[in-house]
């Protein structure tokens, strides 16, 4: 099967067993202040399982487009020299939202693998919780009972916490899970040593390909666990594996998914790539062979995080995408002997192989193509720049080993991969010293992590249910009371305090706007609201001092001099976009803001400098409208289809 019938397959084996079928979440987060990049299937459903929102559906299925550069889920470093680790990857998901559990998402993974698809069976592996008697957790019997009316006992394995044990973060929604794993070897190597041997033991031919996670606890500040109010399904398939045992090969690379890629390159390049299938090869072509995977891999990361709206830049999200690409450039740089920009050529591949299931990297390939072009060209011109700099640091050098605080100066400004710098100096004869580099890296990973490090406890809740609203649109005072608190402490803000409120008006951090400022004023008091943000569909106001009656009524009363402020910029935004449409040409699209009270900033996506007199003309449309005092015309609560038909 090709991999576009395996994904039509399986979200139509789950409509049919009455699950919504809905479209993957960006690839880029901007709601979720605990994920820069959506890691999993299950994250844009987080609100559902922590009981702050009500799903369409309590069935869903999708396919989830995710990336693992960073954070506790990393495996940038691991792609290229294996077969099996991605940047970007597909996550194939059915949910269950308090319907049905462990029987019915059991059964129907079996079915699907066994009878739609038509797996052998004699290669398939189950795991099940062996359970853990410090935290009260049983060993999971019911799992176990399940998956033996379906394989005999000696195939299912018992997996211990590390495995077999399900969690969204240090805090949250857990629970055991019930992994299915592929045995792809060889009929005589199966012969030889058992499969069973090889589960979870980082076999790339014995490998997970469906987990069935059973959330039923909520990990607590303190690391107990408490019971959830409901019980959920939360499953992910690994699409890429799936289609490396559907195809009858080795290796993801070896897949459908990648292999028009790979065709790509090798036609660019004139290089040849061996396929996993050959055991032999030389120590050349195995440099090749990693360098194409590099490639492949990475332009699926960065072309659609940039078609999902995130730009490569300096800082945060777009760093990280910017790194990604970086590592592929210099990859076909030094090992593929290409000088000029040629990663933006794939482009126009990745559109027509996924374009009908992720439109976006179809309605976005210009944009996309020309956002990778410039970015090689630039970092191209960066490695010019580098070689010279390297040049003068091995001629300051006395002896052959050069500083590993010089190679970190130039991996750190000027995105100097370490591995090219000790090529370059094997070449002239020179070595560096290694564990000073290292050394000066764990100490910039040390100040990043100590700036961000944030302790949260646990929610204490002061009225139960979902009574939260937002009346923020139509007042901007507001009698309240407090729904539930929570104390953080970062090393960044140091100790605040998260509350709640049951209808408030301050409107929270979002569409680039800041967060709402004021104060919640009771009888005896004034605590000051610093900030508004929203996280799990939950609206959180921050202080740096809780009430003394927590319990008391309160009025909520927004800063409106800052809001007035900060809508007119918000407005402006808007006006600005329709400006540079009309102006510059439909093409432009938003990619991003800032609206504060003083200012406000406006990312667009166009293949030019904007010129001096296309400015000045910008500027004239955005006041000729502000002059009409246009009449508001207001829509809410629309579906999202309707919206955009609207314009």
């Amino acid at each position: 099967m090709k991999s576009q019938d395996i994904r039509k397959a399986y979200l139509q084996f789950f409509e049919s067993k009455n699950h919504l079928i809905v479209p993957s979440a960006p690839i880029v987060l901007k709601d979720d202040p605990t994920l820069m990049f959506n890691n999993s299937g299950m994250a844009q459903f987080k609100e559902f399982f922590l009981g702050n929102g009500t799903p369409k559906s309590p069935r869903i299925a999708d396919t989830q487009k995710c990336l693992r550069v960073s954070g506790k889920h990393n495996d940038l470093e691991d792609v290229g020299f294996d077969t099996y680790h991605h940047t970007m990857f597909e996550m194939l998901g059915n949910w269950s939202f308090g319907d049905y559990f462990k029987k019915e998402a059991l059964a129907w993974a079996w079915e699907f693998l066994t009878e739609v698809l038509k797996l052998d069976k004699d290669r398939l592996y189950v795991s099940v919780f062996e359970g853990n008697p410090t935290e009260n957790v049983p060993f999971d019997q019911e799992a176990f009972d399940i998956w033996k009316q379906y394989v005999s006992e000696d195939r299912i394995i018992l997996g211990n916490k590390k495995d077999n044990f399900w969690e969204m973060g240090d805090q949250g929604p857990c629970g055991p899970c019930s992994e299915i794993h592929i045995d792809l070897r060889t009929d005589a190597e199966r012969a030889a040593v058992s499969g069973r041997s090889l589960v979870n033991a980082d076999h790339p031919q014995v490998v997970e390909i469906w987990n069935n996670v059973f959330m039923e606890f909520n990990r607590k500040a303190d690391g107990s666990l408490e019971k959830l109010p409901a019980q959920h399904v939360d499953t992910g398939m690994g699409f890429e594996r799936l289609c490396m045992a559907m195809q009858g090969v080795t290796s993801n690379y070896d897949t459908d998914v990648f292999t028009p890629l790979i065709q790509k390159v090798e036609s660019i390049t004139g290089l040849k790539y061996t396929s996993n299938e050959i055991k032999s090869i030389s120590e050349e072509q195995n440099k090749i062979n990693i360098a194409i995977r590099v490639i492949v891999d990475h332009v699926r990361a960065v072309a659609f995080a940039i078609a999902d709206g995130q730009l490569p830049s300096n800082t945060g999200a777009g760093y990280v995408i910017r790194r990604i690409l970086r590592r592929a450039i210099r990859y076909g740089f030094t090992f593929l002997n290409q000088k000029e920009a040629f990663i933006h050529q794939l482009v126009a591949v990745l559109a027509d192989q996924m374009g009908e299931f992720f439109p976006e990297i179809r309605a976005q390939h210009n944009l996309v193509t020309n956002v990778i072009k410039e970015e090689e060209a630039s970092f191209l011109r960066t490695l010019e720049q580098g070689l010279q700099l390297l040049d003068k640091v091995v001629a300051e050098t006395q002896g052959t080993e050069v500083k590993g605080e010089k190679v970190f100066e130039l991996y750190d400004t000027f995105g100097f991969p370490k591995d090219l710098t000790a090529l370059i100096l094997k070449e002239k004869g020179f070595t560096y010293q290694e564990a000073e580099f290292e050394a000066e890296l764990a100490k910039q990973k040390a100040r990043s992590r100590a700036a961000s490090e944030v302790t949260t406890e646990d929610w204490k809740v002061l009225i139960e249910g979902n009574v939260e609203t937002f009346v923020g649109y139509d007042q901007t005072e507001n009698e309240v009371k407090i729904t539930r608190i929570r104390k953080v402490d970062s090393k960044k803000d140091g100790l605040l305090y998260q509350i709640v409120l049951d209808a408030t008006p301050f409107y929270p951090e979002g569409g680039g706007q800041v967060g709402d400022k004021g104060t919640l004023v009771s009888a005896n008091e004034v605590i000051e609201i610093i900030d508004t943000k929203k996280e799990n569909n939950l609206i959180l106001h921050f202080a740096k001092s809780l009430p003394e009656n927590v319990n008391a009524g309160f009025v909520a009363k927004v800063n409106t001099e800052l809001r007035t402020a900060t809508s007119k910029n918000h407005s402006a935004t808007h006006l600005m976009h329709l400006a540079l449409r009309t102006i510059l040409g439909t093409h432009v699209e938003q990619k991003g803001s800032l609206v504060n009270p003083n200012y406000l900033r406006f990312d667009f996506s166009h293949f030019a400098k904007v010129t001096d007199d296309e400015i000045r003309q910008v500027e004239d449309f955005v006041n000729a409208r502000i002059a009409e005092q246009l009449a508001l015309v207001e829509y809410r609560n629309l579906p999202i289809q309707e919206a955009m038909a609207k314009g």
